[in-house]
């Protein structure tokens, strides 16, 4: 069974870093797109960022500049540095694995970890 598991929220000031992990465990074999969605109170959940295996990135325009996903595949692994943070990048990460193949050969899609919260203080 593929699990989801984030961590590096917080609360941090305005212009502040975080950063974000998420690793992904079960008997995979590979995990073509990986990515990091928000959701802030009272908003839809948004694409925040994301990487496909082959490393080919893709940003929200509110975070370009400021955010960078990275991933590592022997580790199942995605990251997300997040700088200069604003008070707006305040709410709910989730992050995302996508087009999942286990080691018998069959693929899955969108799997979702718990999310983790990050609180940007002005």
């Amino acid at each position: 069974q593929v699990q989801l598991v984030e961590s590096g929220g917080g609360l941090v000031q305005a212009g502040g870093s975080l950063r974000l992990s998420c690793a992904v465990s079960g008997r995979i074999f590979s995990i073509n797109v990986m990515g990091w969605y928000r959701q802030a109170p009272g908003k839809q959940r948004e694409l925040v960022a994301a990487i496909t295996s082959g490393g080919v990135t893709d940003y929200a325009d509110s975070v370009k500049g400021r955010f960078t996903i990275s991933r590592d595949n022997a580790k199942n692994t995605v990251y997300l540095q997040m700088n200069s943070l604003k008070p707006e990048d305040t709410a709910v990460y989730y992050c995302k694995a996508d087009k999942v193949r286990d080691i018998l050969g069959i693929t899955s899609y969108d799997y979702w970890g718990q999310g983790t919260q990050v609180t940007v203080s002005s």
